[in-house]
């Protein structure tokens, strides 16, 4: 069975999208230009450039846009190029796409099994645009095809008086409740993230505990905890744009290496260690659930999303997700994770540098 060998958060940012969610974090930001992303590489180089010889194994790229991911010109191939090499795939999608979904479906061909949807049910946009029946039956597409399907929403305060309706939907067409996904505010002003809601912390989760959703309660678990510990970000995983070719360590990282320039350059992997630059782990339920923090015991990537009883994962896509980091890779020596932290000041150096910098400029 495949095993996991690094983690990979993967951004092609497509600004365009078919969709006007309110709690979009593109429109809090006023970012929805409406643009195709501009791929400084093709399809093929990408695909050399990620091989497993490269990356030291199978590895889990998650493929989100900034607008609807599979809008973007030539997702197909970039999808095709990777799965080639003998990774898996995510992709987060409104769902409402139907030729898209299906070219990158047929373009996948028997890689299919190793192909992921995070199908995000944006309700009311759905049903303004008479779109409920294609979403669903698109997720149905692609399950029988033999992918793998996820549904979430975006737990936020217009859904309230709907979730009962949404729930229902959820379990009539795909055979499980949705899960959960928190939301943010997108207000650069704030001391501290917030949840983007006018209710308290303890109502917005009291709305989400009728829908029994792990991956709610882990990500509401993790929310504004900042985490002390050794984080392999930056070796186990990274943050990469497919656009460019430019890996991070992490979110929070100003380090930097285009790793689709030449394929044949060795890739600078090394731990973020102590020095998460981050008020908290932006995304938790990828990267801590895959184990990027092997000290720290969390659920599997997998039973936070899969709903079992509906089969939402085929057995390989399960499999695969129930693995952690920690089972294909070694926990660094004390002297490595010195050499790590080291770094890690230099990074918080030029971050520091950075932000007082656009400070500056704005002033």
């Amino acid at each position: 069975m495949d095993k996991i060998k690094r983690f990979f958060e993967c951004l092609i940012p497509v600004t365009a999208c078919n969709l006007k969610c309110s709690y979009c974090y593109v429109i809090q930001r006023n970012n929805r230009q409406g643009k195709m992303a501009e791929l400084k590489y093709s399809p093929e180089q990408i695909g050399k450039a990620l091989s497993q010889e490269r990356l030291g194994g199978i590895c889990y790229f998650s493929i989100c846009g900034a607008g609807e991911t599979t809008l973007q010109t030539n997702l197909e191939d970039i999808v095709y190029n990777i799965l080639s090499q003998g990774h898996y795939v995510n992709i987060t999608t409104n769902g409402t796409v139907t030729k898209r979904l299906k070219d990158i479906i047929e373009k996948a061909g028997s890689f299919v099994t190793r192909l992921h949807f995070a199908f995000s049910f944006h309700y009311l946009e759905l049903k303004r645009l008479n779109m409920v029946e294609v979403f669903f039956r698109n997720i149905q597409m692609v399950k029988r095809a033999g992918a793998s399907v996820m549904v979430q929403f975006n737990m936020c305060d217009e859904y309230v008086p709907y979730l009962e309706e949404m729930k229902q939907l959820c379990i009539k067409n795909t055979g499980a409740m949705p899960q959960i996904a928190a939301t943010r505010k997108e207000d650069k002003g704030l001391k501290k993230i917030e949840l983007l809601t006018d209710y308290s912390e303890e109502e917005y989760k009291r709305f989400g505990k009728d829908f029994d959703s792990p991956l709610f309660d882990f990500t509401m678990k993790n929310f504004n905890a900042k985490r002390k510990e050794f984080c392999y970000a930056g070796d186990w995983a990274a943050i990469l744009d497919l656009s460019t070719g430019i890996m991070r360590r992490c979110y929070s990282s100003y380090i930097y290496q285009d790793i689709f320039k030449n394929p044949k350059e060795k890739i600078r992997f090394l731990a973020i260690g102590n020095c998460c630059g981050s008020p908290f782990c932006m995304n938790s339920s990828h990267f801590m659930s895959l184990g990027v923090i092997p000290e720290i015991e969390t659920p599997s990537y997998a039973s936070l999303r899969n709903r079992y009883d509906a089969k939402w994962y085929s057995q390989v896509m399960h499999s695969f997700l129930s693995s952690k980091l920690i089972e294909s890779n070694q926990e660094y020596s004390n002297s490595k994770k010195l050499l790590s932290n080291a770094l890690g000041i230099v990074d918080t150096t030029i971050r520091w540098g950075y932000r007082s910098y656009k400070k500056l400029r704005h002033k």
